[in-house]
Parts: C-alpha cells; sequence; structure tokens
C-alpha cells in the first residue's frame, strides 16, 4: 500500500528535522524518513555541542545567522529548554580575516572588540592567541543534541510523521509529485507518494540524488576533532568558543587551515582541525583518525592550549560533506528541492535553512542566490 503526504524530507538528521518542523508549521502533512535511528553517530549531526559562530565577512551568511539566531531563541521560548549558551567567540591568526570579518560585524552594529594577543591570553588564560584577537559577545555554543530532540518534538506536535529506520532506495518522478520507496532493516518495500520531497541527506546525498539532479561536485571526508581535559589549575578559567587561522594546518586547494572549538560541559574542550580529513565513503568509514593526524592535534592544543591536557584527547568522528567553495546547495529542481554540502559549517544555520527548504518546496521564496545551482556551476566553470 502506498501512503501519500503533502510533502515527504528524506534525511532526519538536523537540516531535515528543521525543515519538516517548518513544513508542518505550514498546516500540510508531512513524512520524515530516516535510514538511521535518532541522535546515530554516522553523520554530521550527532554530539552534545557546536559553535555559535558569527565570525563571517560575506553578508549573506551573516543575513543567515541574524534569521538562525532569532529562530534559535524562539525556539528556545517554545520549547522552554537551553539551545544557546552566549559564552563568546574569539578569531585570531590571520590578520587580514580577522580584521575584514572585524569591520562587517561592526558594519551590522554587532557587539565586538578586538584586543592583543597579550590582553586575550589574561582574560582566558587556557589559550594562547596568535595576532589581534577579535571577541564576539552575540556567539558561543549551540547545544546540538538538544536541539535534535526540539526539532523532533516540534515537528511532531505540529502533526509530522517521522519514520527512522528507512533507507530511501528510490525516487521516481510522477509529473507533479513524487514517489519514495524505501526499505527497512528486514529489506522489505515501503512506498510513499507526495507533490513534492526535500533531500537533506548529508553526506549520503550524492547517493539518493544520484542520476535524479545533477549536484556540484560534494566531497565526503571524515574529521575527528577530539575533547581534551582542563588542567586542574585552570578549572576556574573561561572558554569561549574559538577560530584560529593558521598556516600551521594545511587548508584545502593551498589555502589557509583553521582550527576550531568549544567547551563542551561534562566532556571537555572540542578542539578540530576544519576540512582536513580524509575523503571516504560514508557506508565504508573507518571511525578513526590516522595516528598522524592524531599526533598532529595533540601537538597543536599543547601549542596553543596551557591550559589543556594534549594528551587526554578523546575523538569524534563526524562526516563532512563539502562543496568546492565551502557554500551550501540550497535549490530547488521541479519537485524535488536540495539540502546539501554543508561544508561543515552549518549547524548554527539549522532553523534558517529549515525555513528556506520550506519555503522553497512550497514554492513561497527561493532560496538566497549565493546558494543555487546555477551560482555553483557558475563557480566551477570559472574553475
Amino acid at each position: 500500500m502506498t501512503r501519500t503526504y503533502d510533502r515527504i524530507v528524506i534525511g532526519g538528521g538536523a537540516m531535515g528535522l528543521a525543515t519538516a518542523w517548518k513544513l508542518a508549521e505550514s498546516g500540510i502533512r508531512v513524512l520524515l524518513l530516516e535510514r538511521f535511528t535518532p541522535h546515530h553517530h554516522r553523520g554530521a549531526s550527532h554530539g552534545a555541542t557546536r559553535n555559535l559562530n558569527n565570525a563571517y565577512r560575506e553578508g549573506f551568511y551573516l543575513d543567515l545567522y541574524d534569521e538562525a539566531f532569532q529562530l534559535w531563541r524562539g525556539l528556545e521560548e517554545l520549547s522552554g529548554r537551553q539551545l544557546l549558551t552566549l559564552c563568546g567567540l574569539v578569531t585570531h591568526g590571520d590578520a587580514q580575516i580577522v580584521h575584514d570579518t572585524r569591520g562587517s560585524l561592526l558594519t551590522r552594529n554587532v557587539s565586538v572588540d578586538l584586543l592583543s594577543s597579550e590582553e586575550a591570553e589574561r582574560r582566558w588564560r587556557g589559550m594562547r592567541f596568535d595576532g589581534d584577537v577579535l571577541h564576539s559577545a552575540h556567539a558561543g555554543r549551540i547545544h546540538a543534541d538538544v536541539a535534535l530532540d526540539v526539532l523532533a518534538e516540534l515537528a511532531r506536535h505540529h502533526g509530522a510523521t517521522l519514520i527512522y529506520g528507512q533507507q530511501v532506495v528510490d525516487i521516481d518522478r510522477l509529473g507533479g509529485g513524487v514517489r519514495v520507496s524505501a526499505k527497512d532493516e528486514h529489506d522489505n518495500i515501503s512506498t510513499y507518494e507526495a507533490a513534492g520531497a526535500v533531500v537533506a541527506a548529508g553526506a549520503w546525498s550524492g547517493k539518493v540524488l544520484g542520476g535524479i539532479v545533477e549536484l556540484p561536485a560534494l566531497t565526503v571526508t571524515e574529521e575527528h576533532p577530539a575533547h581534551f581535559q582542563v588542567r586542574q589549575e585552570f578549572r576556574d578559567a573561561l572558554w569561549p568558543s574559538f577560530n584560529h587561522m593558521t598556516p600551521e594546518i594545511p587548508g584545502k586547494d593551498g589555502r589557509i587551515g583553521a582550527a576550531y572549538g568549544m567547551l563542551t560541559p561534562g566532556e571537555g574542550v572540542k578542539v578540530g582541525f576544519h576540512l582536513t580529513g580524509t575523503q571516504v565513503d560514508p557506508d565504508r568509514r573507518p571511525f578513526r583518525a590516522s595516528d598522524a593526524a592524531r599526533v598532529a592535534l595533540s601537538d597543536y592544543v599543547a601549542r596553543w592550549f596551557p591550559g589543556l591536557e594534549p594528551g587526554s584527547g578523546v575523538e569524534v568522528s563526524c562526516t563532512y560533506t563539502s562543496t568546492e567553495s565551502e557554500r551550501f546547495v540550497l535549490d530547488t529542481v521541479e519537485e524535488i528541492t536540495i539540502g546539501a554540502g554543508f561544508s561543515g559549517h552549518g549547524f548554527k544555520f539549522v532553523p534558517a535553512i529549515g525555513r528556506i527548504l520550506a519555503d522553497a518546496s512550497l514554492g513561497v521564496s527561493t532560496p538566497p542566490r549565493e546558494f543555487r545551482l546555477e551560482q555553483h556551476a557558475a563557480s566551477d566553470a570559472q574553475r
């Protein structure tokens, strides 16, 4: 028997849940299909914390941040649960990036301070700093695992059906609609129809949409940040979230690399390198960093974090699904709306992206131009 809905969301990570919430909030019948169990560790949405990071130079990202911030606050009011901690964000390293970011934030009247490295080290004594330090008070960390629960609860509250353990194996266009086939763990096939579908399948986006929608190149890598324990003498130290742009870390295509992180209460301080992992098939991952990568991260912590035990790292394994530009893919092709390529920096924008994808699927509005497929095609053609 084929069950019918108004919209089907494929993928139950943060982006899919936010989209299901916004679609269901509009009053339509929504089905979400997720291959794994809630809070599974095979994708990019698990874990307790993420950076609430507003250190962007581009106005379109800052527009997205402002919308997401208001929606996060709204979700807190609706759920009665804390989703944000404004512990601040420090950005340091490459002077051009630091000063350009400061300029972009000041034009939007965001509260920022520029400190010397000596001033910053007195204020945040568990850290060392590289040149001028940009501090933003309008930032900090997101309680990511709580956010997933809140989004699922609100989607259900508005009538969405969430089905876990359903792997999508086929999407057929029907001319004015879609038929989605999915299998359970016993290979039993179920079919569902709707006027449209939203695919937010993370590392599996290419596999789900292969032969259906032509996507820009998406590279899936396995990344391995780690939580490091705070030294006893630094137990009372303050820990802002942080970005560090430095040539010490190999960046993509010869560009300057970056480290990032935040305090995760009860687990330690999370420190990771941005986009340095090995390319993988998401269904065939080692779930382990190489010995060389582990040593590199430990050495980095030893140099830049006097307040942490560099040998105490507890590794996290997650996937990045990245575009060449690291800009997201948000667009609609006929009955199918796509949210993909979040390139390791999408979580802070989750509720805004859910709104964008829901509106795009319903024909209310189109996604921002910078994220649409034609922009990726134009960018790829220039390379």
